[in-house]
């Protein structure tokens, strides 16, 4: 209900527009898995937004547990835009098992947000239909403001760019739309860890020196006290 002449300390409005703006700016939150490529480049980290994109972060875990990205490649690189990962289907050296090529098939939704195409975030790839997203991304090297709102945003970088910058080092082609590498940028393995995980193991680790060295003292007091 609006009352006239209604006043509002200035301090409260910069105060109430810093908050407004913060929130935007700010990342969503990374979930706690993380994904490794091994490339014949270096090594590029990444890990997702579960709350922005779950469909997508589940479809993408999972073709990463299958190993589905072994032996795949970097098909585009166009420097301070894209690195985009192909289709598994078509972008292997390896044959697929039919589990593989099963979860590689499925279409995704398309899951669109308001996430901004910056540095750093994972976007899916897709054709025409909003919903044909299917292994295909792209690591954006640079913004990319155009691309807001059309592709979905499932995650960022956390570790590589000195892999990434070798990336846009490479000679390169282009065919129609594409700058393509000369080279082949190949995904010679993967793998995922959980950080939550790394952390209970390290304090686990810990603990257990922790327990072990009481013992140790115990046992000297006990021989002190009884001979």
């Amino acid at each position: 209900m609006w009352v006239p002449n209604a006043w509002i300390p200035l301090s409260l409005l910069c105060v109430a527009s810093f908050i407004s703006i913060t929130a935007l700016s700010q990342d969503p939150q990374l979930g706690s898995v993380r994904v490794v490529f091994q490339t014949n480049y270096g090594d590029i980290e990444f890990g997702f937004f579960p709350t922005v994109a779950p469909i997508t972060v589940d479809h993408i875990f999972k073709l990463v547990r299958l190993g589905c990205f072994n032996s795949n490649h970097f098909f585009r690189v166009d420097k301070g835009f894209v690195a985009q990962v192909a289709d598994v289907v078509g972008g292997r050296l390896a044959p697929m098992n039919e589990e593989q090529r099963k979860e590689a098939e499925k279409t995704v939704v398309g899951e669109f947000s308001d996430v901004k195409h910056v540095k750093g975030v994972l976007s899916m790839g897709r054709f025409e239909d909003p919903n044909s997203a299917q292994s295909s991304f792209s690591m954006l090297l640079g913004d990319a403001p155009h691309l807001d709102g059309q592709y979905a945003i499932f995650g960022r970088i956390t570790r590589g760019d000195d892999t990434l910058k070798k990336f846009e080092q490479l000679p390169t082609r282009r065919e129609g739309i594409f700058v393509m590498p000369t080279e082949r940028i190949t995904i010679l393995s993967s793998y995922y860890y959980d950080t939550e995980m790394e952390s209970c193991e390290k304090e686990r680790s810990v603990l257990k020196r922790r327990l072990a060295a009481s013992a140790v003292e115990i046992e000297k007091q006990r021989m002190k006290c009884f001979p």
